[in-house]
């Protein structure tokens, strides 16, 4: 099955799922899928993405002024950076899908959720991982779990989707999220 998704190296784990000691996602299944029904247009998917990524985005620089350590306050100007680059790449793909050139304001005038990436909301997010926002390795290791919980939202939110644009729209957007863990798993290294 993993295979047929497209990865190369597929290891068995002795003791299965249960052996797994490491990070999972958080919640009931069902957490942050009321954001997709399953039935929205490919047009409809990308700005419910973009509200999550802004949302996100938005909470990192409300973070900045709270911080009194300067490299962690420099981590969440970084990490809000990061989310300004895939709001574009995903108001782009808009652009491209629907054909519609419209401002980034009009644009952002069709925004929903109050949640960010992952389903949750700012709040949830600190009351579950209460991170000491000084110190950057807890603020990194912040930004990995929303970013796991929004790779598994996709995951989701595109199995249950009933077309196939969505469908694959959700995977790509998933598949950027893991580029994401990626990066910040370089950042927490360094």
């Amino acid at each position: 099955m993993l295979n047929g998704m497209g990865f190369k190296e597929v290891i068995n784990m002795t003791g299965g799922i249960k052996a797994w000691d490491s990070n999972t996602a958080i919640g009931p299944e069902d957490l942050g899928l009321a954001l997709f029904t399953g039935t929205e247009s490919p047009e409809e998917t990308l700005i419910v993405a973009y509200s999550m990524e802004k949302g996100l985005m938005e909470f990192y620089l409300s973070m900045v002024p709270k911080v009194v350590n300067d490299d962690a306050r420099q981590v969440f100007e970084k990490l809000a950076t990061i989310e300004v680059k895939h709001q574009e790449r995903l108001l782009a793909e808009y652009r491209r899908i629907s054909g519609n050139a419209e401002s980034r304001k009009d644009f952002e005038r069709q925004l929903v959720a109050p949640a960010m990436e992952g389903g949750l909301t700012t709040d949830e997010y600190i009351s579950l991982y209460q991170p000491d926002v000084n110190v950057v390795v807890e603020v990194v290791s912040l930004a990995m779990a929303i970013e796991a919980q929004a790779l598994d939202l996709y995951q989701r939110a595109a199995d249950r989707s009933e077309t196939n644009a969505s469908k694959s729209l959700l995977l790509d957007i998933a598949n950027e999220e893991r580029a994401h863990l990626k990066q910040l798993a370089a950042l927490l290294d360094a």
